[in-house]
């Protein structure tokens, strides 16, 4: 579908940052076989610092969708068409020769389309962006392991999948903010990332548990926790705290970073814990990028039920309901979160920091 001699490649994964995480593979797949292209990346600013040191890349470039947004509420239409006309007028500067649309949704291969790249290639989608492509990937893959559709994209694409691991480098300040954490927050012995915040209501474990699994890594393992999550998760987390503060103290210190550090800080936290504990969220999903140990509590949505780390336990309860991917055909209960017991996870994270 590519050309042997292309000069200039595209890639638009625009969000979410687990997504990205999922497709990060492409950039290496891409340079290993197109040693000479250019190849650059588009992102939303949400979920550009995932992407934003892949060594495969020459240029990230990123959609500030978000300010975009904010000019259409705020009625300043003016701006954001300036805004819009400059975005695109750059792309379209660029001369990409293929731009291949990784996400297959509506705007992201509008975005594609308005690069002006002649080849056009893009994932199947029920949102029409299909009319704006010059090629269709069809859908294909095994759901149940990690980033299958990807991978499924990649080999459509005559590009080598045997190494298909994520790669989400850090940059030396972001790895300098780790070291000082650690030793301001006397996490010399170790830590344990526990990432429970997610963007769907259907995703998210029992804060209750979350404060209980907590306080129990601390007394048991005698690893720190620290806690990770964005600015939007500030008011989860303090309830989260609140409960902790209610149960017996332990001595191993407990970090909070919970909308303290940028993406890209929160992922060199994950680069460096013991073990991570998490759920479906772009976090949790970084360490497999890093070869660390973690435990994930999969339920209404399952990205993947064949992680591609050995070191990886995924706690889901099997019903027959699930994923129902946030249908939630029982009442808005989540009985397959409700299903994963705190002694549970814990054992998962003992075995793994033994």
């Amino acid at each position: 579908m590519i050309p042997r001699d292309v000069g200039k490649i595209l890639v638009v994964r625009l969000s979410a940052r687990g997504d990205v995480v999922f497709a990060s593979p492409l950039a290496g797949a891409l340079r290993r076989r197109y040693p000479d292209a250019h190849i650059a990346w588009v992102a939303e600013e949400r979920a550009a610092d995932v992407i934003r040191h892949n060594p495969h890349l020459d240029e990230v470039i990123v959609w500030e969708r978000a300010a975009w947004e904010r000019m259409l509420r705020g009625g300043r239409l003016g701006a954001l068409c300036g805004a819009a006309v400059d975005f695109f007028a750059g792309l379209r500067d660029r001369r990409f020769d293929v731009a291949i649309d990784a996400q297959g949704l509506l705007r992201s291969g509008l975005l594609a389309f308005l690069s002006g790249a002649p080849v056009r290639i893009g994932l199947e989608s029920q949102e029409g962006s299909r009319l704006l492509m010059t090629r269709v990937v069809e859908p294909g893959g095994d759901p149940r392991r990690f980033a299958s559709d990807n991978v499924h994209l990649a080999e459509m694409l005559g590009l080598d999948t045997g190494s298909f691991a994520p790669e989400i480098p850090r940059s030396a300040a972001e790895l300098a903010m780790v070291d000082r954490v650690v030793s301001e927050g006397g996490l010399g012995a170790g830590f344990v990332a526990a990432c429970p915040f997610t963007t769907s209501f259907h995703k998210h474990w029992f804060e209750d548990r979350w404060a209980a699994l907590i306080q129990r890594i601390r007394e048991r393992t005698g690893l720190g926790v620290v806690l990770l999550g964005g600015p939007a998760d500030r008011i989860a987390a303090d309830r989260i705290l609140e409960h902790a503060a209610e149960l017996p103290a332990a001595d191993a210190p407990l970090v909070d970073l919970v909308g303290a550090t940028t993406l890209g800080e929160a992922s060199a936290m994950v680069s460096r814990c013991s073990v991570l504990v998490g759920v479906d969220t772009g976090l949790s999903h970084m360490a497999h990028a890093y070869g660390r140990p973690a435990v994930l509590i999969f339920g209404s949505h399952t990205p993947y039920l064949v992680p591609p780390d050995p070191g990886v336990a995924i706690l889901h309860s099997g019903r027959p309901c699930s994923p129902c991917r946030g249908k939630l055909v029982c009442d808005g209960r989540i009985d397959c979160m409700d299903d994963v017991a705190v002694a549970q996870v814990l054992a998962a994270v003992e075995a793994r920091v033994a």
